[in-house]
């Protein structure tokens, strides 16, 4: 497939998914799966009536087998290893037979032989008809040909690239579905806020008209503590589509069929642990990123091409031979055969070998650059991966305060409202207040655990890593 045959367009998405700061409530993933066939599937199955739990590990093995641009990606392979194929066949023996029955007449005439029947009175002009049946077996072997033979390694090392774009693929759909349902997550706990905002403002609102019954309140607070209520039951509609999307864009990209209900059954972790160095995760990710793998067999399958362009001019040794039975009849048959080495010394070629060694040559070198820039960008993703970490890490114990110091605040209003200190203005601000750091809260835990998936990914590992990580939640 062109589109992911060397990583390029992988490491694009990547660009986009990690767009993002670490304080962003979410990454805008495109919702439309011609746009990025990663955030498509091939849905199985049919919907059922009960709710399927899926957890994350269940949403990576469906997304693996179902996921659009990964079915979309195995086309790659396979067309390498048709090419693969193609290069081998000039280095294998033809082989091949052939059964005829034969019936010919001949006009010597035609032929120049007319001057001899006028020399030889009694000269047939006119041979025929005659027949005879061959059977007969023929092979021809290349002995000598470094072109064929090297451009047989290049294309056996762009399967190789080919097999590893397909790995780099499966990372990169891990990646998605990962982020997805970290999204999914995300919406499912704003919805239990809202619901929670709904449930204080529905208390604070009863409080209020409580403390106007017995003159303690005035109207305009009853009035505000309404007009609050509804600002979170509206917050809490919003919340419920917005979960309710997540889910359907989660569905589609894992292949399940979109009427079926399901639930989520792992929760968002935390572990707050001193992220690894620098030096360790580029190690790392050289080492096991399966597009850096690609590239630099790229480069070699470049390599191997830029040898059998200049080995165009080389001489080439063939052998060929053949054996049969050959008669008039099928019972009157005799063994034949022909047997031959053809060596075959290039003179001249209208300069071909050399047009063709500085293409090679050409296309050599920007597979080394592609080669030093997927190395530096590489570089630039473990980095970048690190701060969001470091950054969403210390943003997490920041909004996990805020949270508590929030819920005291609102306390504390009520009881100076219960008894009559100020009126429910400084309450609807507190409780506003504890929407945001709740908000705060659930965006900055995301944020963290995106740059979990994202650090994962950079280093090669993120079908692996995310696995073991959630398992440890």
């Amino acid at each position: 497939m062109k589109a992911f045959s060397k990583g390029t367009s992988i490491l694009a998405f990547c660009a986009w998914l990690g767009a993002g700061s670490a304080g962003a409530q979410s990454v805008a993933l495109p919702q439309n799966s011609s746009q990025n066939p990663l955030l498509g599937s091939v849905p199985t199955g049919t919907a059922t009536a009960e709710i399927l739990p899926l957890s994350l590990s269940d949403a990576i093995d469906r997304g693996l087998r179902q996921n659009l641009g990964l079915l979309m990606g195995s086309d790659a392979v396979l067309s390498s290893q048709g090419e693969l194929w193609q290069e081998r066949s000039h280095l294998l023996p033809d082989l091949a037979a052939n059964l005829s029955e034969n019936a010919a007449q001949v006009n010597l005439a035609a032929e120049g032989f007319g001057k001899i029947a006028h020399q030889f009175p009694g000269f047939p002009l006119i041979v025929g008809p005659f027949g005879f049946f061959d059977l007969r077996a023929s092979a021809s072997q290349s002995l000598v040909d470094m072109y064929a033979l090297d451009n047989e390694r290049s294309a056996e090392r762009n399967l190789a690239a080919a097999k590893l774009s397909y790995a780099d693929l499966r990372e990169a759909v891990v990646l998605v579905i990962g982020a997805s349902y970290l999204q999914a997550i995300a919406a499912s706990s704003r919805v239990d806020n809202a619901q929670a905002q709904v449930q204080t403002a529905q208390a604070l609102y009863e409080q209020a008209v409580d403390l106007k019954k017995v003159g303690v309140s005035a109207g305009i607070d009853v009035l505000r503590a309404q007009v609050e209520l509804q600002s979170r039951q509206q917050e809490a509609i919003a919340a419920r589509n917005d979960f309710a999307k997540q889910k359907l864009a989660l569905a589609r990209a894992i292949g399940l069929p979109l009427g079926q209900e399901f639930k989520l059954t792992d929760s968002a972790p935390y572990e707050s642990s001193a992220p690894p160095g620098v030096e360790e995760s580029l190690q790392h990710a050289y080492a096991d990123r399966p597009d850096f793998q690609s590239a630099m067999a790229h480069v070699h399958a470049a390599e191997y091409a830029r040898r059998a362009a200049t080995a165009e001019h080389l001489p080439t040794l063939t052998a060929n031979a053949d054996y049969g039975i050959i008669g008039p009849t099928p019972a009157q048959l005799h063994g034949t055969f022909d047997a031959s080495a053809a060596l075959n010394i290039p003179i001249f070629i209208g300069g071909k070998a050399h047009g063709d060694a500085q293409a090679a040559q050409a296309e050599l070198d920007r597979e080394r650059q592609r080669l030093d820039d997927l190395r530096a960008q590489i570089e630039q993703d473990v980095r970048n991966a690190l701060l969001d970490l470091q950054s969403a890490s210390e943003q997490v114990s920041v909004a996990k305060s805020n949270v508590d110091l929030a819920q005291q605040t609102l306390t504390e209003g009520r009881d100076r409202f219960r008894s009559g200190v100020t009126d429910n203005l400084e309450v609807v601000q507190a409780q506003e207040t504890v929407a945001s750091a709740d908000e705060s809260y659930i965006a900055s835990l995301y944020a963290y655990n995106l740059a979990r998936v994202r650090l994962a990914r950079a280093t090669g590992s993120a079908e692996r890593g995310i696995r073991q990580y959630w398992k440890g939640q």
